[in-house]
């Protein structure tokens, strides 16, 4: 009869030891880090671009702007880094972008101003060059001029270049060169691409 009441102990622990490893919890997965402040962002940000890791600043400065879509401080970040390496219109888009978040933002206002004229300088430069500045372009240059002198304050954009009075000539006043005419063409060969429009 032992060898009966065996079995049943055999079958009742292999059951038991069973049930307990399918009761056994399963390892709990690792938490995921916590994701950066904005400020820990923007500072892995400027110690990247200080130590000359432009990319990387961008990308954290990107993954920031995605992190934080309503804060405007990567995206100001990123123009102001796109203004310094001269690529304008990068640096129009991330200002116009900070001024989203921002419409009184100085800095992006700003940003996108002098990207714009710079853009617009060279363009004229290059119209000039190809002597191919007329029509309507010619006129919508002239009234750009107007508004840009009447907003900065000078009837003149760039002011001609002082010259010594020619000689034999004898200067007005005490010592001063005398002064060109105001309405006077500029010299040819010069590079200024307002000169037409002053």
């Amino acid at each position: 009869m032992k060898p009966a009441m065996t079995l049943p102990r055999i079958a009742c622990l292999a059951s038991a030891l069973l049930l307990a490893a399918c009761a056994t919890p399963e390892p709990v997965a690792p938490k995921k880090p916590a994701a950066p402040t904005l400020a820990q962002v923007m500072s892995d940000a400027d110690a990247a671009a200080r130590a000359g890791q432009y990319e990387r600043a961008m990308t954290l400065l990107k993954g920031g702007g995605t992190s934080y879509p309503a804060d405007k401080a990567p995206w100001l970040q990123m123009a102001q880094m796109k203004f310094d390496r001269g690529q304008y219109g990068d640096a129009i888009g991330h200002a116009l972008e900070a001024l989203e978040r921002d419409p009184d933002d100085k800095v992006a206002n700003s940003i996108v101003a002098v990207s714009g004229l710079r853009l617009s300088g060279k363009a004229l430069t290059d119209l000039s060059r190809q002597n191919n500045l007329n029509g309507s372009l010619r006129s919508e240059a002239q009234d750009l001029a107007k508004l840009l002198r009447v907003s900065i304050g000078e009837e003149v954009l760039v002011p001609p270049a002082k010259r010594p009075p020619a000689a034999g000539k004898r200067a007005t006043g005490a010592g001063a060169p005398a002064a060109a005419s105001k309405g006077a063409p500029a010299a040819s060969g010069t590079a200024d691409p307002f000169s037409g429009l002053k």
